[in-house]
């Protein structure tokens, strides 16, 4: 972004969101020659409006004086023609505008997703959640009737010069008439707004209750509380009920005034026109023209009213966009780097939760050396799965640095990086698709070899066999369908698939029976032999018995870090700092690895 524009920003919010909006405009503006089409058609489209009053001041003007039949033929068949080319050129428009507003969207459809995925990356906990929705309530204004409104009412003034062309006393009945429906329109957009907004605050509220009420359904019905959840999502859904009804009321009343006020205005302009025709100051099809130009100078100010509420959703939708892009800035290219062999070095490494300065891991070092198995131990909340979410990127440091093969993790495209690491979160959750998609995750190209070499290094080959439709069962989002132990297996092909150059694999036994268990040992025994670099963080001895060395966590500070047994032994001697000693060995231990770090 140029200085230039952050200046021009200056005073309207952050450089952030400046180039938010930046971006929004930018995207926008992709479709300006499409635009400038659609503007020169509506000039041509605006012209053949006049058709029709035209004809009308030729019919009751000359044809019914003459009564010459041949005129009102040739008249008419002008018209059929010029009707012919303004239908064709109002559908080309219409066409038109759809594909800029399928443009806009496009444009944005990913860095939109991407933004809304890793808010919570970003520390960004009050950005919007809707900006998938919010995109769409944009391209979907584009397409619809508003946009014709605004390429319509610049030649509202045209309309209004040719009436006051046929009689001054016309003229000031027509902006006497355009004159109320604006005062409508701006009293429309004073009152609704807000009601508006707290309509879709509501309505947000009241969705995101239900989501998290379907998520959670097993534990509603197995404890009960499948009632009372009922109960307080329909008062949030009444809440919502009732804020849209007051906000329809409202813009409903204006649009009804507004459509009421034209029918009075065509019918005064008629009332008037024949009081000129009685008093001769002008003739029958003056009348008739003048009372159809009314109508169409009008519309396009009705128009916009009747569409007010999707301008509304729209124009809230581009200022949720511009927090929620401002939020999260788009990530900055990066040099491709060469595959990483897996070694892992920590050196006094912090971190905690996007968006919170207090850490939950606190001067970590160790280093792994590829082909390495690691085990990370430690009471529930030492910080063992924060440690994961650093290791594979998605948290960021607070202070020191984490590096794969030297370089930190920052420095790798993060798609990039996700290729070359395999994770198996504490909580497993799987994607709407079949079993074969999700071990690849979710590839448009499945590698159906590479598939099934996952699931069988993850000893879930057979299981999968099991199923009812082999590597093409269907399953729900969540891995419904699927056991918890089933669902631990194929995620844990999936983390194997691809042959990563790291593993991560947090509490990956917690839903296995001994045969899961065996298959993950086998898997973890595999990855030494490959080379590949495996980190476990688990609470069950038995998955520790394939690693090689050991790091041992209390309250995100490093007690010990070492071969296995040696860690095994301190832990043993003295259980999670119980006694001083303990401690002090640890940092006994720590010291050394540091140490032996630095020397290196």
């Amino acid at each position: 972004m140029s200085a230039s524009r952050v200046a021009q920003g200056a005073g309207q919010g952050s450089d952030a969101e400046v180039a938010a909006r930046t971006e929004l405009s930018d995207a926008l503006r992709s479709g300006r020659g499409l635009l400038i089409a659609t503007a020169l058609i509506s000039a041509v489209v605006n012209l053949l409006m006049l058709t029709g009053p035209i004809f009308m001041l030729q019919v009751y003007d000359r044809v019914l004086a003459s009564g010459s039949m041949p005129t009102l033929a040739v008249l008419f068949g002008l018209v059929c023609g010029l009707f012919l080319i303004m239908g064709v050129l109002d559908y080309l428009r219409a066409r038109i505008l759809a594909r800029v507003g399928a443009r806009f969207q496009s444009l944005l459809d990913r860095r939109v997703f991407f933004a809304q995925l890793y808010s919570r990356q970003h520390g960004a906990h009050d950005a919007p959640t809707t900006g998938l929705r919010d995109l769409e309530s944009i391209q979907k204004l584009m397409t619809g009737p508003a946009p014709f409104a605004f390429f319509d009412a610049p030649w509202t003034p045209l309309y209004v010069v040719l009436i006051f062309g046929f009689h001054p006393w016309l003229g000031v009945l027509s902006l006497l008439g355009g004159g109320v429906l604006v005062c409508i329109a701006l009293l429309n957009e004073r009152s609704s707004k807000k009601p508006a907004a707290q309509a879709a605050e509501a309505q947000h509220r009241a969705e995101l209750f239900e989501q998290g009420a379907r998520r959670e359904a097993e534990a509603l019905w197995g404890l009960g509380m499948a009632m009372n959840t009922l109960r307080r999502w329909r008062e949030r859904r009444d809440e919502s009920l009732e804020a849209q009804m007051a906000a329809s009321d409202k813009s409903g009343a204006y649009s009804t005034s507004s459509k009421t006020m034209r029918m009075f205005l065509q019918s005064a302009m008629l009332a008037l026109g024949a009081a000129l025709v009685i008093m001769q100051e002008i003739t029958p099809g003056v009348m008739i023209a003048a009372s159809i130009m009314l109508g169409r100078a009008l519309a396009p100010i009705e128009q916009a009213i009747g569409q007010w509420s999707a301008m509304q959703r729209a124009v809230r939708g581009w200022g949720q966009l511009t927090k929620l892009l401002a939020a999260v800035p788009p990530s900055p290219p990066r040099m491709a780097l060469p595959r990483p062999k897996g070694q892992v070095t920590a050196r006094l490494l912090t971190a905690g939760a996007p968006g919170d300065r207090t850490p939950i891991i606190k001067n970590l070092n160790f280093t792994i050396e590829p082909g390495t198995a690691l085990g990370v131990i430690g009471p529930s909340g030492s910080g063992k799965s924060s440690l994961a979410r650093v290791l594979i990127g998605y948290w960021r440091p607070l202070g020191g640095e984490l590096t794969l093969d030297g370089a930190t993790l920052d420095q790798w495209e993060p798609d990039a990086l996700g290729q070359l690491i395999g994770y198996l979160p504490q909580d497993v959750a799987l994607l709407e698709g079949t079993v074969a998609e999700n071990i690849a995750r979710m590839s448009l190209q499945v590698d159906e070899q590479a598939v099934v070499a996952a699931a069988q290094q993850a000893g879930a080959h057979e299981m999968i066999l099991g199923l009812p439709d082999g590597y093409n069962t269907k399953i729900g989002f969540g891995g419904a369908k699927l056991s918890g132990g089933q669902r631990q297996r194929v995620a844990l092909a999936r983390a194997l698939y691809g042959d990563p150059a790291m593993v991560i694999l947090d509490e990956p036994n917690s839903s296995l029976d001994f045969e899961g268990e065996s298959a993950l040992n086998r898997a973890l025994l595999s990855l030494k032999e490959r080379g590949r670099t495996s980190i476990v963080i688990a609470h069950r001895p038995s998955v520790i018995n394939a690693c090689d060395m050991l790091l041992m966590i209390d309250k995100g500070v490093q007690r010990a870090f070492g071969d296995r047994d040696e860690v095994l032994s301190l832990a043993t001697k003295q259980p999670e700092s119980a006694q001083p000693g303990a401690s002090q060995r640890g940092r006994q231990r720590t010291g050394a690895a540091s140490a032996s770090m630095e020397s290196r």
